[in-house]
């Protein structure tokens, strides 16, 4: 039977039994309809930084919406909100940098888009309309999103999409030099994962990122670090921005800011941007969505960043790095795997040289039938754990994974 909810990435006519009905989740685990139990080793979506059922996050919700849910639209505003944007401003790179709030990862790189873009409209630089996308780089499924994939099967079959966009190489930085040295003046944005995620968990190869902020800054380009999946503690600090030491110009997120409690999603914006908006006090930012500032998920993302800091959850990320780092190059060393790669708590599996996208995709089966979730992207597979995993849990994903390529 053909199943009436319309599912994301996935097969249309797939039919409802062949999928794995999830009805609970408690810590780091989930149970299906059928009492099967999972060790969830991607963070649902690479998202849920703080574990299944934190009564904290879920009583800051009931509070908030017993007491108001409201929009933010001029002239409105709300001390959770704008406690939330202060909160995340805070713990960025950028000083003195404002928050634009919204609803996932997907609305804050189309808003994005639209800032970079709209910066350069009114520093009288109307031809500065070029955004660069990086190879293999994923920024969500809205339109300047779609536009900006690195992942080309994500842009087929949805007809024109937005123009001005250019791809450079995602690992060689030289890529991105001869395209500044050919449209430099006319380049509005580059947009970049600190690690890719979704196209396969790549960090950055060396001097990347820091090249890239220099090429931008000589063009008077903005660079925009897509945070989605980095922030909040996945790469061992706040931020990816921070993990490598490079500053952008605007940072988009959502993710891992309430660890899936509620939609929440948003653009950090520099105070060099923010001095460009705020210059003429009649200037109004036609920009903004029904629930941008949603009280109730700017008090979830609260409470979800107050239980990181007590449990030290950022520099958790690092230690399960560590292990993760020691079990994958032990099954690279015996062949099992051709390589591994990652940093903090996000890593991948690649799988041996030959591969086929259709065996990775039986090997992460095989897994889910030994209660372990992860995700297969090509021929590798992705691991993005809550950063509350215990390391008994980190082993037993790891033994599952060698059984099964075994």
């Amino acid at each position: 039977m053909i199943p009436r909810l319309l599912h994301p990435f996935a097969k249309p006519a797939k039919d409802r039994d062949d999928f794995r009905e999830l009805v609970r989740a408690e810590g780091v685990r989930v149970w299906d309809s059928t009492g099967k139990e999972y060790i969830d080793g991607l963070g649902s979506l690479w998202y849920c930084q703080v574990g299944y059922g934190r009564a904290e996050i879920i009583e800051a919700v009931e509070k908030q919406m017993q007491e108001l849910v409201y929009n933010l639209f001029d002239p409105w505003a709300s001390p959770v909100s704008e406690a939330a944007a202060e909160r995340i401003a805070d713990l960025s790179p950028l000083d003195e940098a404002r928050v634009f709030l919204c609803c996932s990862g997907s609305e804050a790189v189309d808003s994005a888009f639209k800032i970079a873009r709209l910066t350069a409209q009114l520093r009288e630089q109307p031809d500065r309309q070029i955004m660069l996308r990086r190879g293999r780089g994923y920024h969500g499924v809205n339109t300047a999103g779609t536009s900006l994939q690195g992942i080309a099967p994500n842009r087929e079959n949805w007809g024109d999409l937005v123009p001005h966009v250019l791809e450079i190489d995602p690992d060689d930085i030289e890529s991105a030099a001869r395209v500044f040295a050919e449209h430099g003046d006319n380049i509005a944005g580059v947009i970049c994962e600190p690690v890719q995620g979704a196209g396969g968990v790549h960090p950055p190869t060396d001097d990347y990122l820091r090249r890239l902020r220099e090429m931008c800054t000589a063009s008077g380009a903005l660079l925009i670090f897509d945070e989605v999946i980095c922030g909040f503690g996945r790469t061992g600090s706040w931020f990816g921005a921070q993990t490598f030491g490079v500053t952008p110009d605007l940072m988009t997120f959502a993710k891992g800011v309430t660890s899936g409690y509620q939609p929440v999603g948003g653009v950090i914006v520099s105070r060099a941007v923010c001095a460009t908006l705020e210059a003429d006090a009649d200037f109004l930012f036609r920009h903004g969505f029904t629930y941008s500032g949603h009280p109730a998920g700017c008090a979830a993302a609260l409470a979800n960043i107050d239980i990181i800091e007590r449990e030290g959850l950022v520099a958790r990320a690092d230690e399960i790095g560590e292990r993760f780092a020691a079990g994958l190059a032990a099954l690279a060393a015996d062949g099992s795997l051709a390589t591994y790669r990652g940093i903090g708590a996000v890593w991948a599996a690649q799988m041996p040289d030959g591969t086929e996208p259709a065996q990775t995709v039986a090997v992460r089966d095989a897994m889910l039938d030994a209660g372990v979730i992860c995700r297969p992207i090509g021929t590798s597979l992705g691991f993005c754990p809550p950063l509350v995993i215990d390391d008994a849990d980190i082993d037993l994903m790891l033994d599952v994974l060698a059984t099964a390529l075994a």
